[in-house]
């Protein structure tokens, strides 16, 4: 079972030597605009695979995320470890939420 820093690992191998005809690889050549694309769209099918009775359609699309946010770190150069740290300063912090307005008329 692969974690999610050994497939950022590969993918960061696949941007580096490109395994053509890959769709790793075209997502490369293709470019940013391309990545932030499929990651709208992953987000967007991750929250209606989760109105969505089941666990097995938000497994999929959750993965498919996971995978276009990791492609997208890779493009712009942030590496996992500075995920990983910034996460680590969050960790036992409680958020201000009680300080924010409320939102009304949802």
């Amino acid at each position: 079972m692969q974690n999610m820093e050994e497939l950022y690992e590969l993918i960061k191998q696949r941007k580096a030597t490109p395994k053509k005809g890959s769709y790793t690889d075209y997502l490369f050549t293709k470019g940013l605009d391309k990545i932030l694309k499929k990651v709208g769209e992953e987000s967007t099918e991750v929250i209606v695979a989760a109105k969505n009775p089941g666990d097995d359609e938000l497994t999929y699309e959750t993965a498919d995320l996971l995978y276009h946010v990791l492609v997208l770190l890779v493009e712009r150069g942030v590496s996992f470890d500075q995920i990983k740290k910034e996460l680590a300063k969050r960790e036992g912090k409680m958020s201000d939420y009680k300080d924010r307005s409320e939102i009304k008329n949802l």
